[in-house]
């Protein structure tokens, strides 16, 4: 029971995510191109938005490319280079640490600016909300990760899941891998891909827009009112 069940959850469930992620990405796109914003709320609490949304980006920015490349990058590439699985994990502890602290600072800022102000609140959609605290839960438990890793820095936790990473994009039997690696492991892989499963239909689409310049821009979404047409 629990190794089928285990094969659902990584062997199978990965692939519907990531089959709705990129598929309902494309519909999406091709259906509310002009649709899929932040929705900006700019003009309010801007000095907590600033702060909020640069900590939030900044720290998500470095995790996901952290995740990409630590867990697609061929073990062997690794010890091609001499990097040893104990320092790879350690400067992994070390760099998602902070950009793990810095995300849930930010996000912790957003999510107090739009549950706490009403006008904020009001344009706030039950997806809105919802995706904030599910990827607050997934930093949490990110961030719990650590403390297991730093119980044993052999890596060997940390070469399960490179090589399941690696076998579910090359599209071969990947549950196996993860079969035995600690609870909060799996938890984050599941809420993981969950995300990616309900990425289309929330505003995290919006990624999709963004330059290769997104960090160096020099404003926000400029929001105006539309001008209602006088009568005659």
């Amino acid at each position: 029971m629990i190794e089928a069940m285990n094969t659902a959850l990584f062997g199978i469930y990965p692939y519907i995510c990531l089959t709705v992620f990129l598929v309902g990405s494309l519909i999406r796109f091709d259906r509310e191109q002009y649709g899929w914003r932040s929705q900006s709320s700019q003009l309010l609490r801007r000095r907590q938005l600033i702060w909020g949304s640069n900590l939030f980006h900044a720290g998500i920015l470095v995790i996901l490319v952290g995740h990409t490349g630590g867990l697609l990058t061929p073990v062997a590439v690794f010890e091609a280079l001499g990097i040893s699985h104990t320092a790879k994990q350690l400067v992994a502890i070390m760099v998602g640490g902070v950009a793990g602290l810095a995300c849930l600072a930010g996000l912790l800022l957003l999510l107090h600016r739009r549950l706490t102000d009403p006008r904020i609140r009001k344009t706030s959609s039950f997806a809105d909300i919802a995706v904030l605290i599910l990827i607050l839960v997934q930093l949490v438990l990110g961030l719990g990760t650590i403390v297991v890793s730093l119980q044993h820095l052999d890596g060997s936790e940390m070469v399960a899941l490179m090589n399941w990473a690696q076998h579910i994009v090359t599209f071969r039997p990947a549950a196996g891998y993860v079969l035995n690696v600690s609870p909060v492991f799996k938890c984050h892989l599941v809420l993981g891909m969950t995300l990616f499963l309900l990425f289309p239909f929330t505003r995290l689409v919006h990624i999709w827009s963004a330059p290769v310049w997104y960090l160096g821009r020099r404003g926000y979404q400029i929001v105006r009112t539309r001008r209602m047409p006088e009568k005659a």
